[in-house]
């Protein structure tokens, strides 16, 4: 791990501004943290734990996932997502907004899914998952929205709830399977996983098959990525946060410490 953090570390003098960021190899049960307990604004990081509380909801038959959820014009709001386009009065299922949010990070879709589960359901849902030092607060693209009603993470959180969800204890493990099967189809793919080799390509030999659950956040000078990475027979957990750092230097560094994990995981 120890050349991680030199690679990295270097990096993010290079970069510049403000960085959170927990490495964990689960295999050999070694980690690498630099400010991972800083807090940070969650962005679409937040997404994380409110599927996380639509699951629980599910596993505790207040909902079906196969339920459908009227669409109205009141829920649509901006951002990222297709559903801020679509003819109110449509109606999905749970499943699909929950696709929706991870995969494209519908806001729209998220939106949904916090009135259905309750803002206090996600905020237990965090405490359940080991967040200590993270907060929900708010919808999403809901304005004005106050500074001090930000929805808040750490480095370290969400290590820590990605880990349990690679080990099957967050919610339950089917809940787990289902979690990170949806994170794998992640359409933004610019950050972490974004100078990894094809999965199934050849590169000086066999490249051995890797994938990615993940999930992305953003906003002006701010970048996240983290998720957990299988390659071969090794997991590891990256969660990066970052602040005041151009979008492109930050998406540069993501994918920098993508590979400097996906070196390391093949190597040692």
């Amino acid at each position: 791990m120890k050349t991680v953090e030199i690679r990295v570390k270097k990096l993010m003098e290079q970069a510049g501004g403000d960085w959170g960021i927990m490495i964990e190899d689960i295999q050999n049960d070694i980690s690498w943290g630099y400010e991972a307990h800083t807090p940070f604004p969650a962005e679409s990081i937040i997404k994380i734990p409110i599927m996380a509380a639509v699951f629980s909801a599910a596993e505790n038959r207040q909902l079906r996932l196969s339920d459908c959820v009227s669409m109205n014009q009141g829920d649509q709001v901006g951002g990222a997502g297709a559903l801020q386009y679509v003819t109110p009065g449509i109606e999905l299922s749970i499943y699909d907004l929950l696709v929706l949010m991870i995969v494209q990070s519908d806001n729209t879709a998220t939106n949904m899914l916090i009135d259905l589960v309750g803002m206090e359901a996600i905020q237990q849902t965090l405490l359940e998952a080991g967040m200590k030092n993270s907060r929900f607060q708010r919808k999403l693209m809901v304005y004005p929205a106050r500074e001090h009603l930000q929805n808040i993470v750490t480095a370290a959180d969400v290590s820590f709830m990605l880990r349990k969800m690679a080990a099957g204890q967050l919610v339950s493990r089917h809940a787990c399977e289902q979690m990170i099967q949806i994170m794998k189809w992640q359409q933004y793919r610019n950050g972490l996983p974004s100078q990894l080799p094809s999965p199934s390509g050849k590169i000086a030999g066999e490249i051995p098959k890797w994938e990615l659950a993940h999930k992305t956040g953003w906003d002006l000078n701010r970048q996240h990525d983290a998720g957990i990475l299988y390659t071969g027979q090794r997991t590891m957990i990256i969660s990066v946060l970052s602040e005041n750092v151009s979008s492109k230097t930050a998406l540069d560094v993501l994918g920098e410490i993508g590979k400097a994990v996906y070196d390391y995981a093949l190597n040692n």
